[in-house]
């Protein structure tokens, strides 16, 4: 999407403590906007509320603008997996909700997480697709240590979700968090590395202070995906389900610390 900052940026001390206060207020409007889903409400009445939780916050919407982004948040539904626009749209009992958040807060800091919510009670297919995509969030998660290969970071959300038959998006990424919505570097849900080569990835070694935005996008059917007219909304080429979970992760000295805390969904996702 935008052009990220080419430096990869190790934050400390107050920048820490900035992205800590950002990731937080973040996870707090996502828990609020995932307690509206319930069939019969709109993903615009939802979108309306994030709205107004992001200013009563006093931030703002990291995402209303950004490029033309019309909506306040991204809300997505079923075989949308990302940059949903929140619109007139029903949220139906067996569907399922993807809610993005990014906030910006009056210090400058960003805060961005989403998470996929069942609408009612859904099918065991859809939660199976739901927990495997959770569980290679925190898998990925794992990895974020001092000394480890970002690719080796990358590599395991596909391989996590393999294990189920699912497949991850490659068109989108995830990406380092901080001042900017979208730095350096940029993370993908898998890594070759003939590609990422010619994609002028980087692929360094995770330091102390290194702040990741890890987001699987996690796909029922075929891992290709489409743009609608809107010129923002993606969905799965096959129109299967697709679930996106996302956390902004700080590496620290010890074990990684999720800057956007929240009470995980899932135990884990059987085979």
């Amino acid at each position: 999407m935008a052009k990220r900052k080419s430096r990869i940026n190790l934050r400390t001390g107050n920048e820490v403590d900035g992205l800590r206060e950002a990731g937080h207020l973040a996870a707090d409007i996502l828990r609020q906007c995932s307690e509206m889903v319930a069939p019969g409400i709109t993903t615009g009445e939802i979108d309306e509320a994030a709205g107004a939780l992001i200013e009563k916050s006093g931030c703002t919407s990291a995402f209303l603008g950004y490029r033309g982004f019309p909506g306040n948040i991204c809300i997505s539904t079923d075989e949308e997996v990302v940059h949903g626009i929140g619109g007139k749209r029903v949220l139906e009992e067996g569907s399922v909700v993807k809610i993005d958040v990014g906030i910006l807060t009056p210090a400058g800091w960003i805060g961005d997480n989403a998470k996929t919510i069942p609408v009612g009670a859904i099918s065991e297919e859809a939660e199976s697709l739901l927990a495997a995509t959770e569980e290679s969030l925190y898998v990925a998660i794992d990895h974020a240590r001092p000394g480890e290969l970002l690719s080796e970071l990358c590599r395991s959300v596909e391989k996590s979700v393999q294990v189920h038959g699912y497949t991850v998006v490659k068109q989108f990424v995830g990406h380092g968090v901080g001042r900017e919505l979208h730095e350096e570097p940029q993370v993908p849900n898998y890594w070759d590395d003939v590609e990422m080569r010619n994609r002028r990835f980087k692929n360094p070694k995770l330091r102390p202070g290194m702040v990741l935005a890890i987001e699987p996008m996690v796909n029922a059917g075929t891992d290709d995906v489409r743009i609608l007219d809107d010129d923002w909304t993606v969905i799965t080429a096959d129109r299967k389900l697709s679930a996106h979970f996302e956390h902004t992760v700080l590496v620290t000295e010890g074990d990684p610390e999720i800057l956007t805390p929240r009470v995980r969904s899932f135990e884990s996702a059987s085979v």
